[in-house]
């Protein structure tokens, strides 16, 4: 397995190099191609998928496969399919990343330094259900001009095969090479694939934390990490009751299955007795399980100084909530269920965030400026928000066409992973003068040149 893993490797890293004199033009022409032929293979792709849903609700029904994970297998339903096409062209679309230049200095008289973005290598990208995920990584990984391997969950393996053979048959229409966007079906690929780092650069998995870790102590390779997506809000005391319910509403109900739908509410306990119950009840309304800590419990059961009939009177009540056990909010629920907790203090709710979240997406629903400052100031994820649903963090809703993945991490790319995530950075030297430069003209003493070090106007390589 090892020889064959490091041929796969060795094939990326090749195709990577001899792609460095492709132009922006050609990559997107690649992209252009790639959709055709995903849309002249409709067909046959869903039918793939057809199979690997049949066979997922076979393993859900066996107990051996979550249900979450069926619902991010489906193509066919929705608009899927489409959003997953116009992915493509939205990446296509985009400002090209690599050549940009970020730093420009002249050192000295004809002597400039530049700092111009470029692609990182080979990557090997490892994720879990979303077939999709193949178009949206090897589309991005084509335009920021990075070769790739991609290893998709073995419940949509019919599937993933199914799109990795559309785009490898693009690909041979163009000048990229065909091996520039590669797959592996197996565990056993994958960790030969881990010891490869003489061919491999970045290592992406998309998934849940235990395999984002796995992968980390399994490695030398540098690894941007997508873990677990523990999203929080926190119900300010001066939040408004209507936005608090549409948002959250939306927050829990309009993906449950997706890692930035949130998984934990905290309340500040001046709301128990107001806005907490109107948005516990727009909450069971939407079929929400409430897992309650005693106060927000306690509130549902006997409203104090209100005038409408208890929360326990609402038909959903004696199925839908239920004390919250202490595991409650450090989980990814990934369903219809939602922990809910009361706390004293913005300081408190910053504080649980921190210590009990995953940094990947929190917010506050606030009317107040200064809370909301504080809370975004304080709040260490890599996306925080201000009175707007956790289920707008992604790549394709920032603008990024689509992402590789969302990294909970603080180096390199964090939050939503576009193409700016997929490209680094080298340094060009380049000098003007008649005979060159070299370091031993430099220096302190009399009659010896003196770095300038001025600034440069420049958005892109001037030669």
């Amino acid at each position: 397995m090892s020889s064959t893993a490091e041929a796969i490797a060795q094939t990326a890293k090749a195709a990577f190099e001899t792609s460095q004199l492709v132009t922006a033009a050609e990559r997107v022409r690649a992209l252009h191609e790639i959709r055709k032929e995903l849309e002249a293979n409709r067909d046959v792709i869903l039918t793939a998928n057809s199979e690997d849903m049949a066979h997922a609700e076979a393993e859900v029904a066996a107990g051996r496969l979550a249900s979450s994970l069926v619902k991010r297998l489906d193509l066919r339903t929705g608009d899927k399919w489409d959003t997953m096409l116009q992915g493509v062209s939205d990446i296509a679309a985009l400002p090209d990343p690599t050549g940009a230049v970020s730093y420009a200095r002249e050192l000295h008289d004809h002597l400039e330094l530049y700092r111009v973005s470029c692609p990182i290598g080979a990557l090997l990208v490892i994720f879990e259900a979303r077939p999709e995920v193949v178009v949206n990584i090897a589309a991005l990984a084509i335009k920021s001009g990075n070769a790739a391997i991609l290893k998709g969950g073995k419940e949509s393996a019919r599937t993933a095969t199914e799109l990795a053979r559309s785009i490898q048959a693009a690909l041979t229409r163009t000048v990229l090479p065909a091996a520039f966007i590669q797959t592996v079906e197996t565990r056993a690929e994958v960790a030969a694939l881990l010891a490869e780092d003489r061919y491999i650069d970045l290592v992406i998995p998309r998934g849940s934390n235990a395999l984002v870790r796995s992968i980390q102590r399994s490695t030398r390779i540098a690894v941007m990490g997508h873990a677990d997506g523990l999203c929080a809000i926190y119900l300010d005391q001066s939040a408004d009751r209507e936005k608090a319910k549409r948002i959250l509403v939306d927050a829990k109900t309009d993906y449950p299955a997706a890692c930035n739908a949130v998984e934990t509410l905290l309340v500040h306990q001046s709301l128990l007795e107001t806005i907490w119950l109107d948005v516990a009840g727009a909450l069971l309304a939407a079929d929400v399980k409430l897992l309650c800590d005693g106060p927000t419990l306690s509130a549902l059961t006997s409203p104090a100084g209100r005038a409408t009939l208890p929360l326990t009177t609402h038909p959903n009540f004696a199925t839908r909530v239920f004390p919250a056990p202490p595991e409650a909010y450090t989980t990814e629920h990934l369903s219809l269920t939602l922990a809910v907790r009361t706390v004293p203090s913005l300081a408190a709710a910053i504080a649980h965030i921190n210590e009990h979240g995953s940094h990947h997406t929190d917010c506050i629903i606030t009317e107040s400026t200064s809370a909301g400052s504080t809370f975004v100031r304080g709040i260490d994820s890599a996306s925080v928000f201000v009175n707007a649903s956790t289920r707008f963090a992604d790549g394709f809703r920032y603008g990024f066409g689509a992402e590789v993945g969302i990294s909970t991490g603080r180096i390199h790319a964090r939050g939503p992973v576009g193409l700016d995530g997929l490209v680094t950075y080298k340094y060009i030297l380049r000098s003007k003068g008649s005979e060159g430069h070299i370091v031993g003209e430099f220096g302190r003493e009399p009659g010896k040149k003196q770095y300038t070090h001025q600034r440069i106007q420049a958005a892109e390589l001037p030669f």
